[in-house]
C-alpha cells in the first residue's frame, strides 16, 4: 500500500482491474456501449411519460422518478470509470471521492424506497382498482415521492459523512473501480466496528425492510390476480407486475449481498463486480425491460418517434 503523511490524502488511487488488465479494453468497451444506452433509453422514458396524456398516472409519475434516478446513479460512475480504464493513472481527487460518495449512494437508498413504493402502487390498482384513484391521488404521490428523496439525501449524508471521517493512517489506494461505503471503511484504519454495525442496521431498514413490503405486496396481488375471470386483465397485471418483480430483484440482490455483510469480510474482487452490476447493468437494463414488456410505452414510443419523423 502507498504511504503518505496525511491522514485524507489528496488524492485515491483506485486500482480496480490493475491486476487483471486483459479485462480492462473490454470492460471499457461495454461500459462506452451501455452508458449511452442507459442514457437514452431512461431519457425515453421520462420523455413518454410526460408527453403522452395516457401515461399521467401514478405508476408512469413512479417510473419517471426510477428513470431519473438511474440516470444520476449511474453517471455519478460511469465517466470516472472509463477515465481510470482508458488511462495508466487511475486516480479520483478526495473532493472527487466525496461527491461521488454522496451522489451515488443518495441514488442507491432512493431507489430502495422507490421500489417499495411502486410496488405499493400495483397493491392498490390491483387489490383495491375500486378505491385507487382516491387513494393515489397527485398530492399523495408528492408526498411519497418527498419523503424518499429527503430519507435518502438523509441517509447517504449521514452515512457518508461518518464514513469519510474515518481515519486512512496516510493509505490511498483502494481495491475498487469507485469510492463506496464499505470500501471505504474497509481501508480505513483503527477502530470501525461501529461503523460496520451502524451500516448493517442502516442498510436493513433501506434494503430489508422495503423488500419485505414487496414481497407481502405481491403474495396480495398475486392471490389476487389469480382469482380474476378476465383472462385479458390477468395478462396485463401479471406483465406489469413481473416487469417490476425483475428490476426488484436486480436491484435489491447484489446491493444486499454487498451492505449486509461486515465491509472487513468482503473480498477483494467482490466489491468490483457488484458495483458493475448494480452500478451499470441495472439503470441500462430497466428502461428496456419495462419498456419490451408494457405495451402502453411501447405505444407511447410509437407515437413519439411518429411525431417526430411526421415533424421533419
Amino acid at each position: 500500500m502507498g504511504l503518505i503523511n496525511e491522514s485524507h490524502p489528496e488524492e485515491f488511487i483506485l486500482l480496480g482491474f490493475a491486476d487483471q488488465p486483459w479485462l480492462e479494453l473490454p470492460l471499457f468497451i461495454i461500459l462506452l456501449i451501455t452508458y449511452p444506452m442507459a442514457m437514452i433509453g431512461n431519457i425515453s422514458i421520462i420523455l413518454v411519460s410526460k408527453l403522452d396524456p395516457h401515461l399521467h398516472s401514478p405508476m408512469y409519475f413512479f417510473l419517471t422518478n426510477l428513470s431519473l434516478l438511474d440516470m444520476c446513479y449511474t453517471t455519478s460512475i460511469v465517466p470516472q470509470m472509463l477515465f481510470n480504464l482508458g488511462s495508466s493513472k487511475k486516480t479520483i481527487s478526495y473532493m472527487g471521492c466525496a461527491v461521488q460518495l454522496y451522489v451515488f449512494h443518495i441514488m442507491g437508498g432512493t431507489e430502495c424506497l422507490l421500489l417499495a413504493l411502486m410496488s405499493l402502487d400495483r397493491y392498490v390498482a390491483i387489490c383495491r382498482p375500486l378505491h385507487y384513484a382516491p387513494i393515489m391521488n397527485q398530492r399523495l404521490c408528492l408526498l411519497l415521492v418527498s419523503i424518499m428523496w429527503l430519507s435518502g439525501v438523509t441517509y447517504a449524508v449521514s452515512e457518508a459523512s461518518v464514513t469519510l471521517q474515518l481515519p486512512l493512517c496516510g493509505l490511498n489506494k483502494l481495491e475498487h473501480v469507485l469510492c463506496e461505503i464499505p470500501v471505504l471503511i474497509k481501508a480505513a484504519c483503527g477502530e470501525k466496528s461501529a461503523n460496520e454495525l451502524t451500516l448493517s442496521v442502516v442498510c436493513i431498514f433501506l434494503s430489508v425492510v422495503p423488500l419485505g413490503l414487496i414481497l407481502a405486496s405481491y403474495a396480495h396481488i398475486g392471490h389476487t390476480v389469480f382469482k380474476m375471470k378476465s383472462s385479458v386483465g390477468r395478462k396485463k397485471a401479471l406483465g406489469t407486475c413481473s416487469s417490476h418483480l425483475i428490476v426488484v430483484f436486480l436491484f435489491y440482490g447484489p446491493g444486499i449481498s454487498m451492505y449486509l455483510q461486515p465491509p472487513s469480510s468482503i473480498s477483494r474482487d467482490q466489491p468490483k463486480f457488484m458495483a458493475l452490476f448494480y452500478g451499470v447493468v441495472t439503470p441500462t437494463l430497466n428502461p428496456f425491460i419495462y419498456t419490451l414488456r408494457n405495451k402502453d410505452v411501447k405505444g407511447a414510443l410509437g407515437n413519439l418517434m411518429r411525431r417526430i419523423f411526421s415533424s421533419k
